[in-house]
């Protein structure tokens, strides 16, 4: 009995991989466009977990789909709910394929014809025939184990009964821990269905105990998605959460209505078959369940949201745009600057940390730059809600300003990425007064980056200009230099090709620095009426929308 009970869920668990995994390859890219497509609308999206998860019988498979979607941006959290929710209510079609085939049907008319022109279809094609042909011989096997299954209890039934163990609220507490242990070691919510429907098809558990129990594999789902998150992102981690809210917040409904649910079934005089009235039950409290949380989920995403934050998330969270002055064009207007300023701090932050040769502070890089572009991402949708009030003349011509701002902020940060990536140690140059005109020109970017703030106290139009013009005469004397070195064999080509990329970019990024900060002092000056140091006939607005 035993090596029976330990092959067949052997047989089953290898059906339901089989035939997951042969649905996925000849769905193909399916899958993909259902979840991008149709899951706009909470029912399309119910719907599509829905026919996902009955398709493949795998919500484990659904959930890491959805993830995979809200990280690249194709869903959102709201719609990845919506999703789960459908998957739910999907993974109990496993108990229904066992109800009404595995029960009704004689499985060696069934299981062993698929079984066979499965692997024929696997053997002799290529591409999602071949992909058809291992889902048909997952499915046979998955009924042969159902079959073996059942089998095994029956002769079990002899000798082992659980009729005397007690159907108060501590026995069916128990089921119901019984039934998650048996989905946390099995890692397959499916597996233990089945051992469930079978067990209590053949009398070895009576038919409420199975129904306890029946929740406790609902539950026990919840194990796959916990672990599967485990360091990873945070948005998978809000998924996971939302999976485990959601199973926890059913089981214990079901939990509650339990008797009453079961009473109404039996009532219903539908199927007297045990199997039957389990899956419905099973059905049933998870549609119930969609149904009590449908109107708060709103609510859950925002909860989720506030959850497992990265310091990308934390730092990348505007500091002075606030909706509820949008309305108020000049004090919008204030934070949209404050707002600005602060992008400029962090993109000169990273300009100077691209130029460092230490690697612990250019690592870091890579988050400044998501904080940077969802700032700026901030910026844009504040910038769009304030053009749809009543604008002043000159907040109006001060928006546009503001845009161009941060495009210049969130370029200095893509170049510093891109510095930083160039590993110069290596191509190391061993001329020593090359190597110091170098670090001359690094430090003379550094200072210019450092006083090149619109806030510093006497910075104008006309010193940045200056700024810029001598920079950008350090920059061809030493590319000049260079050039030189590589014609008299003193430096390698491909040193000095790196050199002279890495220096090109190290020029525009400072450069893009300089041109964001005369772009704040002209909004500044618009904004606040601050002296931005150019002479009247100069026009510096005119100039720099030109330039």
């Amino acid at each position: 009995m035993v090596t029976s009970f330990i092959g067949g869920i052997g047989l089953f668990l290898l059906g339901m991989k089989l035939m997951t995994d042969g649905m996925k390859l000849a769905a193909g890219t399916t899958l993909r466009h259902i979840l991008s497509r149709w899951t706009k609308k909470p029912l399309r999206g119910l719907f599509s977990g829905f026919l996902i998860t009955s398709l493949v019988q795998s919500s484990s498979a659904v959930t890491v789909a959805t993830i995979g979607f809200v990280n690249a941006g194709l869903l959102t959290m709201l719609e990845t709910i919506y999703v789960i929710f459908g998957s739910n209510i999907g993974t109990t079609m496993t108990g229904w394929l066992v109800a009404m085939v595995g029960f009704k049907l004689k499985i060696d008319v069934l299981a062993l014809p698929m079984i066979g022109i499965g692997m024929f279809l696997q053997i002799v094609s290529k591409g999602r025939r071949a992909a058809m042909g291992m889902a048909m011989a997952g499915f046979g096997l998955f009924f042969l184990g159902i079959d073996v299954l059942k089998e095994t209890f029956i002769t079990m039934a002899g000798t082992i009964t659980f009729d005397t163990l007690p159907t108060d609220g501590v026995g069916m507490l128990l089921f119901v821990g019984v039934g998650f242990l048996l989905t946390f070691l099995m890692q397959s919510s499916s597996a233990a269905m089945a051992i469930t429907l079978t067990a209590t098809a053949s009398g070895i558990i009576p038919l409420t105990a199975g129904a306890a129990t029946v929740i406790g594999a609902n539950v026990g789902t919840t194990s796959t998605a916990a672990l599967a998150v485990i360091g990873a992102t945070p948005n998978a981690k809000r998924t996971a959460a939302a999976h485990v809210i959601f199973n926890f917040l059913t089981g214990l409904v079901a939990i509650i209505l339990l008797y009453p649910l079961m009473d109404t079934i039996s009532g219903l005089g539908l199927d007297e078959s045990p199997v039957t009235q389990l899956a419905l039950f099973h059905t049933i409290f998870n549609v119930l369940g969609v149904l009590l949380l449908w109107f708060f989920t709103p609510r859950l995403v925002r909860f989720l949201m506030r959850r497992f934050r990265t310091e990308e998330e934390d730092r990348g969270k505007p500091n002075y745009l606030d909706k509820n002055i949008v309305e108020t064009p000049d004090l919008a207007l204030d934070a949209l600057i404050n707002e600005l300023h602060r992008i400029g701090v962090i993109a000169r932050e990273m300009a100077k940390a691209a130029m460092s040769t230490d690697r612990v502070i250019s690592e870091h890089l890579n988050i400044d730059l998501q904080v940077v572009r969802q700032l700026n991402l901030a910026v844009g949708k504040f910038g769009v809600a304030m053009q749809r009030t009543s604008l002043s003349e000159d907040v109006g011509d001060a928006i546009p300003i503001a845009m161009r701002v941060s495009r210049y902020y969130q370029s200095v940060a893509e170049l510093s990425i891109q510095v930083a990536s160039l590993k110069l140690e290596l191509v190391k140059i061993d001329d020593d007064e090359l190597r110091e005109k170098i670090e001359a020109f690094h430090r003379e970017c550094v200072k210019i980056l450092e006083l090149s703030d619109a806030e510093a106290e006497g910075i104008s139009h006309e010193e940045c200009d200056d700024l810029l013009e001598h920079m950008e005469n350090s920059y061809q004397r030493l590319k000049s230099g260079m050039l030189y070195a590589g014609a008299a064999e003193k430096l390698k080509v491909t040193k000095m090709v790196v050199h002279l990329d890495r220096l090109s970019q190290i020029r525009r990024m400072t450069e893009q620095v300089i041109k964001g900060t005369q772009y704040m002092l002209t909004l500044m000056s618009m904004v606040h009426g601050v002296d931005d140091g150019t002479e009247e006939e100069q026009e510096p607005e005119e100039e720099l929308i030109r330039d």
